[in-house]
């Protein structure tokens, strides 16, 4: 009997490193590739609405820049995506200092956070319905200043609806602030030009406003009559130049919105569509909250000799609120013994025509 070949096929490539490894996940469609150096999303090659492929993520040429990741290209960030005050918290009673790499504040997980980590590759598979590799990596108890040894899995799995499907897991041994997220850099023209004709939507009613470091305030403002409105379909460039203090202090659009839900499960976070090329980008997610950010200190030395400046870019990180640790009106992103964290965030592509 004739052996059906699988529609999705899942490969790794050799490099000049062998404690480097580079995985190809691919359908008829999409092809998707990754390092092992920050579990990161290395490109993504997408057809446009004449079928014509090319990469939609901003990426390093080499493998090996991925190991000074400055501006988290493509990366898992963590062990807490996003700001925490001062770096400081206080959980059951104690305090604890976080190392600082954000001026006064600590930004997605300190100077050698999971963005920099050589994950190991555990598993890749194929079918015919999708393809997987799944990462693992240790974070040990005070790496940062964080509290507890987390054990985490990321999970990419490239389905036959051109889905690409991030699961997060985690357990640790101590309470801990845990808060992980994916941080490509999107351009769906295939990085012909800037990103401010894309047209997005993001649904959400709220965000949360920030002081002039970039930290929430604490409160859910909502969206109406604000430049940080995006409930319709709204070109990124539209109001970047408002005179608005918010996005005058981030020299853009660097915040985090509050996601609309009855409840727990995946849920649409953002739309966005490429009028040139026609190709969309749709994200849902379980957790609370997206950082919305427009790339407004982009400055990366990228593949084709291009150089990635602001507003080259958009990033959509579904993760929990920045500070929540600080902010207990905010959802909890405490993790402790005993349970599981699980997330998943769903990244499709598609086209219009």
């Amino acid at each position: 009997m004739k052996i059906k070949p699988a529609k999705h096929i899942a490969r790794i490539l050799q490099t000049s490193d062998s404690t480097v490894q580079r995985i190809i996940l691919e359908n008829s469609e999409i092809t998707v590739e990754l390092t092992t150096i920050g579990a990161s999303l290395v490109a993504i090659h997408t057809p446009d609405k004449d079928g014509t492929k090319k990469n939609i993520v901003a990426g390093f040429k080499e493998l090996s820049q991925y190991s000074i990741n400055k501006d988290y290209l493509g990366c898992i960030v963590g062990r807490y995506a996003n700001r925490i005050a001062n770096g400081r918290f206080t959980l059951d009673d104690k305090k604890y200092q976080l190392t600082l790499n954000d001026g006064v504040n600590h930004l997605h997980g300190g100077v050698f956070g999971f963005h920099l980590k050589h994950w190991l590759m555990d598993a890749y598979t194929e079918n015919e319905d999708d393809c997987s590799v799944t990462f693992s990596c240790n974070s040990m108890d005070g790496e940062e200043g964080y509290p507890g040894t987390v054990n985490t899995t990321v999970s990419y799995t490239l389905t036959d609806k051109n889905e690409l499907i991030v699961d997060y897991r985690a357990t640790t041994d101590k309470a801990t602030p845990f808060n992980l997220s994916q941080h490509s850099y999107f351009n769906l023209t295939g990085a012909s030009r800037d990103v401010l004709d894309h047209e997005v939507t993001i649904f959400a009613d709220r965000y949360t406003p920030t002081d002039t470091t970039l930290i929430p305030t604490g409160e859910l403002a909502s969206v109406g009559g604000t430049p940080f409105d995006f409930r319709k379909p709204t070109n990124i460039g539209a109001r970047i130049n408002d005179n608005n203090p918010q996005l005058r202090q981030a020299s853009g659009y660097d915040h985090n919105y509050v996601i609309n839900r009855q409840g727990a499960g995946l849920v649409p976070a953002a739309r966005v569509v490429d009028p040139m090329t026609g190709r969309t980008l749709e994200v849902s997610t379980t957790e609370p909250g997206m950082q919305f950010y427009t790339a407004n200190t982009l400055n990366a030395a990228g593949k084709a000799g291009r150089t990635y400046q602001k507003y080259f870019a958009f990033c959509l990180e579904t993760e929990h609120y920045p500070d929540s640790p600080n902010k207990p009106q905010f959802p909890s992103s405490i993790i402790r013994p005993g349970t599981e964290f699980s997330s998943r965030s769903v990244y499709m592509f598609g086209v219009v025509k």
